[in-house]
């Protein structure tokens, strides 16, 4: 039986060659480097409702409404160890002087709501607090998604994001 695999494999050595590439790449996606390399971005989650995006990993002078894809540095990856450096896909809604502001779990950046911090994770059931009224400093961001469920800077353990975390602009195609 054993020989019979071997021949079949020596047969067939570009479909397990192509295999083996894949489960390489991912293994070093998954435990070496987290930081996509590629300038098209593919979102699997429901934070935005793009699927499909362009990275621009050279742009300067991020603005408030420009989508991101950043290095997630929060406070989250001591308990989720998986998080640490992975490439979140968010939307900016507050930049530098910008005043962060809760009420009963309200979020406003400058006065204008923009969204509920909600007070538990659908994974682990673990509590989310919302992020703390603050100014948010020089070389941060408030970055968010567009679904209710996206887990961003409303929640103190996620925070505002670093500007050298960010790894590029991104532009949604679809």
């Amino acid at each position: 039986m054993t020989r019979d695999f071997f021949q079949h494999v020596r047969r067939r050595w570009y479909l397990y060659l192509v295999l083996v590439v894949i489960w390489t790449l991912a293994y070093v996606r998954l435990f070496i480097d987290a930081t996509p390399r590629l300038p098209i971005l593919f979102n699997v989650t429901p934070s935005l409702p793009y699927t499909v995006a362009v990275v621009n990993y050279r742009a300067d002078g991020i603005r408030r409404g420009d989508y991101v894809v950043y290095a997630f540095e929060g406070a989250a990856y001591r308990i989720f160890p998986g998080l640490y450096h992975q490439p979140f896909f968010k939307i900016v809604r507050g930049v530098a002087g910008d005043k962060v502001t809760v009420r009963d779990r309200h979020v406003f950046v400058n006065g204008e709501e923009v969204g509920i911090a909600k007070t538990h994770t659908t994974v682990k059931h673990l509590r989310l607090d919302p992020i703390a009224d603050t100014v948010i400093p020089p070389s941060y961001f408030y970055v968010q998604g567009t679904s209710p469920d996206s887990f961003d800077s409303r929640y103190s353990i996620n925070g505002l994001v670093r500007a050298d975390a960010v790894l590029g602009v991104v532009i949604p195609i679809f």
